[in-house]
């Protein structure tokens, strides 16, 4: 499939994909999502892909946040249906998806950017890497899960105060609360990303698909995680992943999985 905003390539099992607007700082417009839909659809459905890392084109910006042109006009029942179309379509197909996203936060993550990457499993910054969510300045509220993941991610109080001052972060003060995993410089973003989605590859795939669907239970509010927990634990007994892990911790030799 070819893109027109997108960069999209497949190394060895994970699928890179680079959103390409730099001479609008990645800014998401429908487009753009529609394309997001597309190829993270299509990861999630192919076999020769295990896992996904998602980052921005240039120096500049991961995502500088979505594209206010669209929707400067819209009235309230055209908002909210801007926000309900891309929940459903990307941030939430990247969060429920059972594949592992890594999210590489090469530089400005804000707004709908930042909630870009809190809809990815797993978050990398570059050291210059700045984030925020500043929609209270145009007089709305963070659309697609922002006001959720973040509060998911850091606690209530941290993301009320992020959310109603507007104000933007460095990338080792989201760390420090908790909001991205680790910290690396520009240089190492992209290598880092790629090397801890290695070694998650490396992992049962039965497994690791079963572990994203767990935790993410725990904030399904239908769900009873614990019992999400236990029946995707018992359903790993009898594969062959459960067959070759026993096999190799037995005969002290690294587990060779099924990709």
């Amino acid at each position: 499939m070819e893109y027109q905003n997108l960069l999209v390539e497949n190394r060895d099992r994970i699928l890179f994909i680079t959103i390409n607007r730099p001479e609008k700082l990645n800014a998401l417009n429908k487009a753009t999502l529609q394309e997001l839909h597309n190829a993270f659809s299509s990861a999630l459905s192919d076999g020769a892909v295990g896992g996904i890392i998602l980052t921005g084109a240039g120096a500049k910006a991961f995502v500088a946040g979505a594209d206010i042109s669209e929707f400067s006009s819209f009235n309230n029942e055209e908002g909210e249906k801007l926000a309900r179309t891309g929940q459903t379509t990307v941030f939430n197909i990247i969060e429920q998806g059972t594949k592992p996203v890594i999210a590489a936060i090469n530089g400005f993550a804000l707004g709908g950017g930042l909630e870009l990457a809190m809809a990815c499993h797993i978050r990398i910054a570059a050291e210059t890497a700045r984030m925020g969510l500043p929609e209270t300045t145009l007089g709305i509220i963070p659309g697609y899960g922002g006001t959720q993941r973040l509060t998911q991610l850091v606690g209530k109080g941290r993301a009320l105060e992020m959310i109603l001052s507007a104000d933007m972060i460095n990338a080792e003060e989201a760390y420090r609360i908790g909001l991205v995993n680790h910290v690396v410089s520009g240089e190492e973003l992209i290598s880092s990303s790629e090397k801890l989605m290695r070694t998650i590859l490396s992992r049962s795939p039965i497994a690791v698909s079963a572990a994203i669907r767990a935790v993410n239970a725990s904030f399904d509010k239908e769900s009873n995680g614990y019992e999400t927990e236990i029946s995707l634990f018992g359903s790993c007994f009898g594969t062959p992943d459960f067959n070759e892990g026993v096999s190799a911790f037995t005969e002290k030799r690294k587990p060779d999985f099924i990709k």
